[in-house]
């Protein structure tokens, strides 16, 4: 309308003039109801976060971006968005408030809408994949970042949020650090836009320096948690990938929890590195349970799963009061940092996690069972130490904690950078090269990204991406593995493919001791296959899936992969 009015003459611009009159007049009518609706949050005086409130508030209003670091159990989640309504926010536009998971988007506005008096869909809305239950009359609204980076395609200057919260920006995802440079990039446009970091303490200074305007970096403010002292013990778990040992993971599990039975009252937080682990320690568990002579079904733990799948009703379950009755919940690592369970005395901790790595000798990511860091396991032991004093057990010994890398490293510095330039691509993203990374990718990787996606037809000849591009782009997959299967598909042997696809995104099982090389040879034989390598692991796949199905035991499939120079794990995890 700006445009047209500049260019109008006579009538014509006297009509434009009152329209846009009236379009101003209805939108300050329009903030004024939604102020006049804006709740009156009450405050609990409980929460560390809270004893600061009026620091961050002061903060908040002098400038445009604050970092805020706050340990497990500060309240920063859930009171942040309750301090910007309280100074305001959210009459000219949404709160948006971004979680890394799923899960903790759905169980942060439940919460959120508990303490504002409101449900959700109305005051506080939610909206993550397939589900949006945000509406005109919300005040804040969660969100994963990859929803709040999908938005900034049809809304590039984000009109339809007034303050932004990025929560658990120390994790580090690629789509936290894209969200991140694309708010740096935003920032001179919309000088009215507050935005809003928290942290854990470890990355505040890289958050701060980023946000550097006009020489000034942005200000960071500390906020305490709420922890009680937490006893760690180390019980580590014997080499899973010894013959002779009959004790594997599920056992130490088994264990540790009736070590932590014995010591009082209080919900067992046992931390697994995937839902398949999950489903197998649940399993362990309720056998061990119903083998305990004179349990009965009542008195017996309740046994709850805990992972981004899950539908909301079951995720419910774990948030709502246990009734007396023990409870064991079994996690990923989305417990660690993004949500907070409640009633949590003990925790179990394997010291593992799945994670997406790029393999340089391999040429692909690869998803994969790693140890955690230092700084996710000290996150996990403070999981007990909210409501009383903890117990942490620790299934692996202290020399194994202490080699473990301090931190986890960032995605982008384990992605492949042809699948970051491609997911920049489908986003609109400007070129990786001038992107604002809080730590760029060095330039050899991109220029090899951009070969790479070029070979595979994904860009053309001007990097511009191709309808192929785009359909590798929706695929959570390294472009290499995407781009087999979009093959496979369009050839009609997708099953198949997809079996050797996965093969090559997880570790290699083969294993070919240095004293034994010949036996293993030989063995391997077995799998082999003179025309391709890709039959060989379709081969190795199908003698696997007939040893489970006539195996009689765990431990005669663990002897028969040991028998074949296979690791057991490394097939587990394929």
């Amino acid at each position: 309308m700006q445009r047209e009015l500049l260019r109008s003459t006579g009538n014509k611009r006297e009509k434009l003039q009152a329209d846009l009159a009236a379009l101003l007049e209805r939108s300050r009518a329009a903030v004024a109801e939604r102020r006049a609706r804006l709740p009156k949050p009450e405050f609990q005086s409980d929460l560390p976060v809270n004893e600061r409130r009026a620091d961050i508030a002061e903060l908040i209003l002098k400038n445009q971006v604050v970092i805020v670091c706050g340990e497990t159990g500060s309240g920063k989640t859930t009171q942040l968005p309750k301090i910007c309504l309280d100074l305001g926010l959210g009459a000219r536009g949404l709160i948006g408030h971004t979680q890394p998971r799923r899960l903790a988007a759905r169980s942060v506005a439940t919460r959120l809408a508990q303490e504002l008096k409101t449900q959700v869909g109305a005051g506080v809305g939610v909206k993550i994949r397939f589900q949006d239950r945000s509406s005109p009359e919300s005040w804040v609204k969660l969100m994963t970042d990859g929803i709040l980076l999908a938005e900034s395609q049809s809304d590039p200057y984000l009109n339809a949020y007034e303050a932004i919260i990025i929560d658990e920006a120390h994790e580090r995802s690629l789509n936290i650090d894209f969200l991140l440079g694309y708010l740096k990039q935003l920032l001179a446009k919309r000088p009215d836009l507050k935005v809003i970091i928290t942290s854990a303490t470890i990355d505040a200074d890289r958050f701060s320096t980023h946000f550097t305007v006009n020489g000034k970096k942005a200000p960071i403010i500390e906020v305490s948690g709420r922890l009680y002292p937490v006893e760690v013990r180390y019980r580590p778990v014997e080499d899973l990938e010894k013959k002779d040992d009959e004790r594997d993971l599920y056992d130490a599990i088994v264990d540790a929890a009736d070590e932590v039975a014995r010591l009082g009252s209080g919900d067992i937080l046992v931390f697994l590195p995937g839902e398949r682990e999950i489903r197998e320690a649940a399993e362990a568990l309720r056998k061990h349970a119903l083998a305990r002579p004179g349990l009965s079904s009542a008195h017996a733990p309740e046994i709850l799963p805990l992972f981004s799948r899950l539908s909301a009703g079951d995720q419910d379950r774990i948030f709502k009061p246990s009734g007396g009755q023990r409870r064991i919940v079994l996690a990923t690592n989305v417990a660690e940092t993004s949500l907070t369970v409640p009633g949590i005395r003990y925790v179990i901790d394997t010291g593992l996690a799945r994670v997406k790595r790029y393999s340089y000798r391999n040429k692909v990511e690869q998803l994969q069972i790693e140890k955690v860091s230092q700084a996710a396991a000290r996150q996990r032991a403070g999981r007990c130490g909210r409501v009383a004093a903890g117990v942490c057990i620790r299934l692996y010994d202290e020399l194994d904690f202490n080699a473990r890398p301090p931190f986890t490293d960032p995605e982008i510095l384990r992605s492949s950078l042809a699948g970051v330039i491609l997911r920049m691509k489908s986003l609109r993203l400007t070129d990786v090269e001038s992107f604002p990374f809080i730590e760029p990718p060095p330039a050899k990787a991109i220029a090899d990204g951009y070969a790479l996606l070029q070979e595979l037809g994904a860009l053309d000849d001007d990097n511009v991406l191709t309808p192929i591009g785009a359909s590798l782009a929706k695929l959570p997959l390294d472009p290499r593995i995407g781009r087999m299967l979009v093959a496979a598909r369009d050839l009609g042997c997708l099953k198949e493919v997809m079996v050797i696809a996965a093969g090559l995104s997880a570790q290699d099982p083969r294993e070919r001791p240095q004293d034994r090389q010949q036996a293993a040879d030989e063995k391997h034989k077995l799998f082999a296959d003179e025309k391709s390598e890709f039959l060989s692991w379709w081969k190795l796949w199908n003698w696997f899936q007939n040893a489970v199905e006539h195996k009689k035991s765990n431990k005669q499939l663990i002897d028969n992969c040991h028998a074949h120079f296979l690791s057991y794990l490394r097939m587990r995890e394929w």
